[in-house]
């Protein structure tokens, strides 16, 4: 059986795009859940009529792509889940003092600000003897208290 290029279906009008989990959502094979309807749609287009498809492979093949969705979607859900755990942990860090290891000695500081570069959320902290220092990441503290 051969297939033609997939370039557009015939009597089918092309949806606009909408941002989503949707639109993240690929295969194993790096393909998007779209590619895959499509693959399937041409495969039918193309079949030879005296042997058409069975249902049950038909129905298996269109329930494999719709896990593959579902888990991408799932995973994409726990990925924003997991990036608002940190802010809200980071968020958490104001006004209070944290040690931080440094060569043999530890640094102590009252986080004044948390910024977040790349996604990954980094502390100001302000020390007793009143040095601002910057750009500590959230994993290097050792020990929080509260502010004094």
């Amino acid at each position: 059986m051969q297939v033609a290029p997939i370039t557009g279906l015939p009597g089918s009008t092309a949806a606009p795009a909408q941002a989503g989990a949707g639109d993240t959502a690929s295969s194993a094979f790096g393909m998007s859940f779209e590619a895959l309807l499509k693959i399937v749609l041409t495969q039918l287009t193309y079949q030879d009529p005296l042997k058409p498809m069975e249902n049950f492979e038909f129905v298996s093949q269109l329930a494999q792509f719709s896990q593959i969705q579902q888990g991408q979607t799932m995973n994409d859900s726990l990925e924003l889940l997991v990036s608002a755990q940190a802010t809200n942990q980071a968020t958490g860090l104001l006004g209070k003092r944290v040690d931080i290891p440094q060569g043999s000695g530890v640094l102590t500081g009252t986080v004044i600000a948390i910024a977040f570069e790349s996604g990954t959320p980094v502390a100001t902290i302000k020390t007793p003897e009143g040095l601002t220092i910057s750009d500590i990441a959230i994993s290097s503290v050792q020990q929080i208290r509260q502010g004094e």
